[in-house]
């Protein structure tokens, strides 16, 4: 509230009360707008509909608050991941590094993501159900949790690779594997929606150009060749301080400077967290480490044009195996005030710039 009254003075003249100002924008006026009317065929189908439907739930309980409703759905799932994730977490590696996973968790940069009115804290309580459910053996359960996961968000499809190899290595493969028919068929609710609807059952995919997102041909390589140049031209570009050469033509109606740092940002937090998706493959088992990277490779295979890895800090938030792994490798108490100094760093800029109005992600 500070950041906001401190840097958008302006803002406070329509009258709007502070919680509306803040959170009603990015994402957030897309969900509240489709749970108030509806699908339409505006480009909104990308948002998918499970944190939608239980916002209007929600919005109609308490007298149509919409924002409010939003940021309790979030508040609420998010809360019941960290415990959900605590109790993973002290399986694998212990309760003092379970401590430090949801320490890291809660003042990562985009953790003011698990309290707006995104679809985060819903997709991340969802995917540690997946988990937690599927290490009990309780494959159809795991396999729910999984396709609600895929009403969330089109990430969910990263959850089947690992929830395959642990019912394939389980004691009874085959009720196991033919308990998985339950993540295509909820999962498919969606599509079919659409089709009924709107007869569009794969604008979830084709309104991404709309997004200024598109499909690489070659796959995840396409994403990291792209990234890697944006990368490269944006060490030029601050290098130089040159605000007026364009050494990446991507973005050619901002800042160049502003675009170099962006990319920059996006590429480092790839690189970070496709180095802790190496170690939980190592320490914690194949199928988190096949969640980490198989998530990954989703923004590389649909990059956005300007910016390749746009958004790539916020869809880490939700890497949670990354953050076990980060909790696992810093036991000594100095690595972990480190971790949480810097983290916490970045989480104040974050929020100045989300209260001042300003694009995070």
């Amino acid at each position: 509230m500070y950041a906001w009254v401190w840097f958008s003075p302006g803002s406070r003249g329509g009258g709007d009360p502070y919680v509306r100002t803040v959170w009603l924008h990015g994402d957030a006026a897309w969900f509240i707008g489709i749970a108030q009317h509806g699908y339409e065929r505006n480009g909104g189908e990308v948002f998918y509909p499970l944190y939608p439907l239980l916002l209007a739930g929600v919005a109609r309980v308490i007298g149509h608050a919409w924002v409010a409703a939003g940021i309790l759905v979030s508040l609420a799932a998010g809360a019941a991941a960290f415990v959900l994730l605590h109790r993973l977490a002290a399986r694998l590696v212990g309760e003092d590094a379970a401590r430090r996973t949801v320490l890291y968790l809660a003042v990562f940069p985009m953790s003011l993501f698990l309290q707006a009115p995104y679809s985060e804290a819903l997709y991340l309580l969802l995917a540690v159900a997946t988990f937690l459910l599927a290490e009990d053996a309780r494959w159809l359960p795991a396999s729910i949790a999984a396709g609600l996961a895929l009403l969330t968000r089109i990430a969910g499809v990263a959850l089947l690779p690992p929830l395959l190899w642990m019912a394939w290595r389980s004691g009874d493969r085959r009720r196991a594997l033919a308990s998985l028919v339950a993540v295509p068929v909820l999962g498919g609710l969606y599509p079919l929606w659409l089709q009924l609807r709107l007869h569009a059952p794969r604008s979830e995919f084709s309104n991404e150009a709309g997004w200024n997102r598109y499909f690489s041909h070659a796959g995840p390589l396409g994403g990291l060749w792209h990234a890697a140049q944006a990368a490269w031209a944006g060490i030029e570009q601050l290098a130089t301080a040159d605000a007026t050469h364009r050494y990446w033509n991507g973005a050619t109606n901002a800042d160049p400077l502003y675009v170099a740092a962006h990319n920059l940002e996006d590429v480092a937090f790839f690189v970070l967290f496709a180095v802790l998706g190496v170690v939980a493959w190592r320490r914690l088992g194949p199928q988190y480490g096949l969640f980490v990277l198989g998530s990954l490779l989703i923004p590389l295979t649909f990059p956005a044009r300007g910016y390749p890895l746009l958004s790539m800090p916020r869809f880490t938030l939700v890497l949670f195996p990354a953050f076990i792994a980060a909790a696992a490798l810093t036991r000594d108490p100095q690595r972990e005030r480190a971790v949480l100094g810097l983290s916490a760093l970045l989480l104040g800029l974050a929020v100045v710039q989300w209260s001042a109005g300003y694009w995070v992600s």
